[in-house]
This record gives structure tokens, C-alpha cells and sequence, in this order.
């Protein structure tokens, strides 16, 4: 890799790879150590084209669950099956993956700025800006840096646009995957909420059962499915469909019940 290649977006490829290595060192044991992250299907990435992939998220935390995604990617693109043991992985990043964040919170300070650099795609939110309702337009740049990234690799967004559960799926992602046709690869994740604060950037609580579920692609007829049905999809498929609102009770039990499996195991 030359010292002075950049990406599409004009980032200097050298210095997004030990941004990724020196971030991805210094958060390892917020995934392993202080919290136990449990992985489901990561095998799934390793048959990926590399380019024009779109990952689908519901979302918990600011930067938490992204983090969390560089670390599970690269860990099984380096043959790890399901776990982030060894950061060795960190060596040899795939740097062509990018994810979708609102500009506002990619400028609210040094730490954002920086992971902004590894790889995100800012864009102005149309529904809500400084904490406040709003209706505005969407930017044809956002939606061409987003065409942009797909382009050159793989692209995580989280659908909601929040961090509250079961909130309606953004429109502007089913017409990204209508007229882009990328490969979507659904992920569910939980656990992040109760150990780390909203932003994701502080450990709230340890020993905390995390997990990240890669699901198989989902089947789009991108020609003959309307937007409606693509947001139904993206609902169950990140499960948070409404109808998914009743397990939620549960999860401290489900989530007990796992701890006290991996610790007899």
C-alpha cells in the first residue's frame, strides 16, 4: 500500500490503517474482558463479495455497536470462526468499510472526528437536528457518497436512525437498496445499551452478555418490491418489528441464563 493512496473519499489509506489498529487495540477488551461479546454466524462474511455489500443494524449506542462490527469483520475475514480472539486481525484491516452517521455527531468532538476518518459517511439527518423535530430535504451528496462507498466496499447503517428500539425504519435506506441493489446482510445486535453508556464511548457496566447475530442475505426482488415491502423486511429482518416488542420483558432472564452458560462452559 503506498504512504499516499487514498480512498474514494480522500482519506489517506495509511493513516485510516492505524487509526483502525490503534482504536481497535484500545476498545478490544470492551468486547472481551470487561464484557463478553457472543458472535452468531460470521462465517457468513467470509463469502461476501468486496464491494457493493450493505449491512442492516438495529442500533444501541453511538459508536459502541460499530466498533464492535470493524472488530467481528475483520476478525473473521482473518479466519476466526465466531470469535475476536488474538487482535492480530487488527494487522490487516479491511479498510473499504464504511458506515452511515449523522454529520452532527461525527463533529461533536475529537474522538468522533477521528473514528469519522476510519470510515465514516456523514449525513444530515431530514427528521431531526440539535436535539430537535425537523423536515428538511434529503442531500442527492449524501445519497451519492453512500453510492460512493458501496462502490469501493462495504457499508453498515442502522435503519432507525436512533438508538431507541422499535422505531419505524427510515425510508431512505429501502430506496438506497431499491435503485443500489446491494447485497443486505441483516445483523442483530443487543447487550450494548446495558454496558455502555449512549454514546458508546464509557463502560457502564461489566460482565454484560453482548452478541452480534450476521444473518443471511435477504431476498430482494429490487425491481418489483416497492419501498413499503422493503421497510417490512428490514423490520423483521433486524427485529424490530412491532411484533417483536413482547420478548423485551424478557431479556434479563434470556440474558442471565446465557452468562451462566458460558461460565460453566
Amino acid at each position: 500500500m503506498g504512504l499516499f493512496k487514498k480512498n474514494p473519499f480522500g482519506h489517506y489509506l495509511f493513516l485510516k490503517l492505524w487509526l483502525i489498529r490503534i482504536m481497535g487495540a484500545l476498545t478490544h477488551r470492551r468486547y472481551r474482558g470487561f464484557n463478553e461479546l457472543q458472535i452468531e454466524g460470521s462465517e457468513i462474511l467470509r463469502n461476501l463479495p468486496d464491494t457493493n455489500v450493505l449491512f442492516i443494524s438495529n442500533h444501541q449506542t453511538y459508536f459502541a455497536d460499530v466498533v464492535a462490527m470493524f472488530h467481528v469483520f475483520n476478525a473473521s475475514l482473518s479466519g476466526r470462526d465466531d470469535n475476536i480472539k488474538n487482535i492480530g486481525y487488527l494487522w490487516n484491516p479491511k479498510l473499504n468499510v464504511y458506515y452511515v452517521a449523522a454529520r452532527e455527531t461525527m463533529k461533536a468532538g475529537l474522538l468522533p472526528k477521528i473514528m469519522a476518518y476510519a470510515g465514516s459517511i456523514s449525513i444530515d439527518r431530514t427528521w431531526r437536528a440539535e436535539g430537535k423535530e425537523v423536515q428538511r430535504q434529503v442531500k442527492m451528496s449524501d445519497i451519492s457518497n453512500i453510492k460512493k462507498a458501496l462502490d469501493d466496499g462495504w457499508v453498515i447503517t442502522f435503519p432507525q436512525g436512533t438508538t431507541t428500539p422499535f422505531k419505524p425504519i427510515r425510508k431512505g435506506t429501502a430506496h438506497i437498496i431499491k435503485y443500489h441493489k446491494p447485497i443486505v446482510i441483516p445483523i442483530v445486535i443487543d447487550g450494548f445499551r446495558r454496558s455502555f453508556d449512549k454514546k458508546g464511548l464509557r463502560v457502564k457496566k461489566k460482565n454484560i452478555l453482548q452478541s452480534m447475530e450476521i444473518k443471511p442475505a435477504l431476498e430482494i426482488d429490487y425491481d418489483n418490491e416497492t419501498i413499503d415491502q422493503i421497510v417490512e423486511k428490514i423490520e423483521y429482518a433486524i427485529e424490530q418489528h412491532p411484533s417483536f416488542m413482547k420478548v423485551v420483558p424478557q431479556e434479563e432472564l434470556m440474558e442471565k441464563e446465557a452468562l451462566n452458560q458460558l461460565r460453566r462452559w
